[in-house]
């Protein structure tokens, strides 16, 4: 939701909700988790600079849409597993 990107959801009357913001991401969503699948992909943020466009709830929302499509374990992959694998934290 940046101004740099060429997004204007900042300068909107009604702020962006998760079903519009899941459908503007998901053409690059998707093409990336197609490539590289759900155990290589994760949910990623630019919170705070983002929240100029729409909220941390209305994020997180369109990536809960954005995966309503895989499985239990793909969403786990994509919404921690990779993430915690590939910076090494410890549960």
């Amino acid at each position: 939701g940046m101004p740099r990107t060429g997004m204007d959801w900042h300068d909107r009357d009604t702020p962006i909700g998760s079903e519009e913001l899941a459908e503007s991401m998901a053409p690059f969503m998707n093409y990336c988790i197609e490539q590289f699948g759900p155990d290589r992909s994760m949910f990623e943020s630019n919170f705070p600079v983002d929240k100029v466009g729409y909220s941390y709830h209305v994020m997180y929302n369109a990536f809960k849409r954005l995966s309503s499509g895989y499985s239990d374990s793909e969403r786990a992959s994509m919404f921690h597993d990779t993430a915690a694998r590939v910076y090494r934290v410890e549960d």
